[in-house]
């Protein structure tokens, strides 16, 4: 290493950062892939509101069929590699570029920034607006998944933040 200077430690910062949430992404595949039965149930059971508490009005939401349950999970399972390959793509993108110019390593980004975006895609749009807002996730009798998509939101978001703000020129 040259000299370590405050831009090269906030590239380094930066690698780490996507490298944090693909690697947040691979775990999450793997734990999608080993225990598939148990969150697809999970999935399925929020789906067809069959374990939510104090809705009974909204009831008529509900989605019985198994065949929709596995492919709304597939959609998840998807977007999840997505954004994690993408994240992983980057990182090694990044790490290409430390030493690079600043506009070379401003592109570098690129795929960072689609990892993280499809990884806020999935977290608001699939659990929060649809699993949370339409089939009541919060209400879950069992377990709820509604501060977990909370959180992987508010990581993905910052990490995005500071991946395009933060000087590292």
């Amino acid at each position: 290493m040259k000299n370590f200077t405050t831009v090269c430690a906030v590239r380094r910062s930066k690698v780490l950062i996507v490298l944090l949430a693909g690697l947040f992404g691979l775990m999450t595949l793997v734990n999608n892939f080993t225990d598939y039965t148990a969150y697809s149930d999970y999935i399925g059971q929020i789906i067809s509101m069959s374990n939510t508490e104090g809705n009974e009005s909204r009831r008529y939401r509900a989605i019985t069929s198994t065949m929709f349950h596995h492919r709304f999970y597939w959609a998840i399972i998807t977007l999840e590699t997505i954004f994690t390959f993408s994240c992983l793509i980057g990182t090694y993108q990044l790490y290409r570029k430390l030493d690079a110019s600043r506009n070379e390593f401003h592109e570098a980004k690129k795929f960072g920034i689609a990892g993280f975006t499809t990884a806020i895609f999935v977290y608001q749009t699939l659990y929060i607006i649809i699993l949370n807002e339409w089939f009541d996730l919060e209400y879950s009798a069992q377990r709820n998944a509604f501060e977990w998509a909370r959180n992987n939101i508010e990581y993905m978001f910052l990490g995005l933040i500071y991946l395009l703000v933060a000087k590292d020129n």
